[in-house]
């Protein structure tokens, strides 16, 4: 019997695989913190012998060749991958047996990029698996654009001859086992469904339910910006990222952490948002752990710029460096554990008001004729979609450098659950803003009397 363990990296998005018979065992497109991975494989008395990348990923750096290095096991990399390093190349029909029990099958499924490579699980004869990567997700593909925005149509349709190809080769029950779809920006859009069948995408996705030009036009439409440092993963993983080193950062004092945020350097408190907004120290970042914490300060921060991590405990100091390593931040420039008190030395705190939708209906109403400013940091698409009438735009991802463009005044920011709000508010205080952030969800903007202009009709709102 095959058994097929999901590894999840929720932060990201993503899954990694282990598939074994009990004795050996592939791993498929696995992270960067490879130790999570031959833990697992030790817990089950299974020998990694096989190591196996889809694509070359732009959305994390690979674990692939330390983990194959690691465990003396050969590394399945495409054969048209221009890499810079010793692996076993592979191609669409080649065939590797694993073990004496199961092997795989190779596909070449283009799309999400020129060189994807799918590969079909088989044992005893029969097919219980795909291993797809960022081509047939569930419900969804992989975003096409990664690669440049010239190749965005002709990669599309490459998806979706590629997910056809799939579903007229594969079994309806054969099992579908993407990389992406779960959070990550590399899926077109997420997944709802916890797992698949060759079957059910059949029936629900639109590659496969729509004809080719509907479907480009359908994917183009709805693809919305990806995160800046996507443009650095891809050589990272070309040249081969060797293990990540996880020891603790060097402990920084008040001073020091005083010198850095004067320095311009970024000093990121990893806090939930209710406990920063109570007490930070000035001029620190909130990128709370609860979130997609890596993605976006992997999209805010300037590359190379020094990070240093400010956490409860030095568990969540470590959580964060783990995080980071996956995106190619290796080292931090140092950190601290304990309480903002701790961290400002004696000096005085600031703190951030959060609010409500209610509040800033009232707000909207004052008496002397003061109207706060409304600040949107949600995507493109989540704007065109529905936003509060007079509210003004800046993308979360393009706020750094477009600070000067939020209008003067008292700065209400929102999003659509609170998360990017606080991060934005905090970039926005440490430049000398008044700022308050809504920590509400946008569902409620309409319930709490505000203006809301929606490109849905009425009754598809309701």
């Amino acid at each position: 019997m095959i058994d097929v363990v999901r590894i999840e990296t929720p932060a990201l998005g993503d899954r990694s695989y282990l598939a074994h018979d009990g004795e050996v065992g592939l791993v498929v497109d696995p992270q960067r913190d490879i130790d999570r991975i031959t833990a697992l494989a030790d817990s089950l008395g299974v020998r990694i012998t096989h190591v196996a990348e889809t694509h070359m990923h732009n959305d994390y750096v690979s674990g692939g060749l330390a983990l194959s290095r690691a465990c003396g096991a050969s590394y399945l990399v495409g054969a048209a991958e221009p890499a810079g390093f010793a692996r076993t190349p592979v191609s669409d029909g080649d065939r590797i047996d694993v073990s004496d029990v199961f092997r795989v099958r190779v596909a070449a499924t283009p799309g999400h990029t020129f060189n994807h490579l799918a590969y079909v699980l088989e044992a005893g004869g029969e097919v219980a698996g795909v291993f797809t990567g960022g081509s047939l997700l569930f419900g969804s593909v992989g975003r096409t654009d990664l690669l440049g925005a010239e190749h965005a149509a002709t990669l599309a349709r490459a998806q979706h001859a590629s997910a056809r190809r799939l579903a007229r080769e594969l079994p309806d029950g054969a099992e579908v086992f993407p990389t992406h779809g779960f959070g990550s920006f590399c899926a077109a859009t997420q997944a709802a469904a916890r797992s698949s069948t060759i079957g059910r995408e059949k029936l629900s996705n639109a590659a496969l339910t729509m004809d080719e030009e509907a479907y480009v036009e359908t994917l183009l439409a709805g693809l919305d910006a990806w995160p800046a440092y996507y443009a650095h993963m891809g050589p990272a993983n070309l040249a081969g990222a060797g293990a990540p080193d996880l020891t603790p950062p060097r402990r920084a004092g008040a001073a020091e952490l005083r010198c850095r945020i004067a320095a311009g350097e970024w000093v990121v408190d990893l806090r939930d948002r209710v406990a920063f907004a109570a007490a930070f120290l000035p001029g620190t970042l909130s990128f709370p752990l609860d979130g997609s914490f890596a993605t976006y300060l992997g999209w805010l921060i300037p590359h190379g710029t020094p990070v240093t991590l400010l956490g409860e405990t030095p568990r969540q100091v470590a959580d964060a460096q783990r995080e980071l390593v996956r995106i190619g931040i290796d080292r931090p420039a140092a950190a601290a554990a304990g309480t903002p008190r701790d961290w400002a030395g004696g000096r005085p705190l600031a703190s951030l008001r959060l609010a409500r939708f209610g509040d800033l209906a009232a707000a909207m109403e004052r008496r002397d004729g003061t109207r706060p400013v409304v600040l949107d940091v949600r995507r493109r698409l989540e704007w065109e979609a529905a936003h509060i009438a007079g509210a003004a735009h800046i993308p979360l991802h393009d706020l750094p450098r477009r600070l000067d463009e939020v209008p003067p005044g008292e700065v209400w920011v929102h999003c659509r659950t609170g998360y990017r709000s606080t991060v934005a508010a905090s970039l926005l205080a440490a430049h000398g803003r008044d700022v308050i952030s809504i920590d509400d969800e946008i569902g409620n903007a309409a319930t709490a009397g505000l203006s809301v202009i929606s490109s849905q009709p009425e009754e598809a709102r309701r």
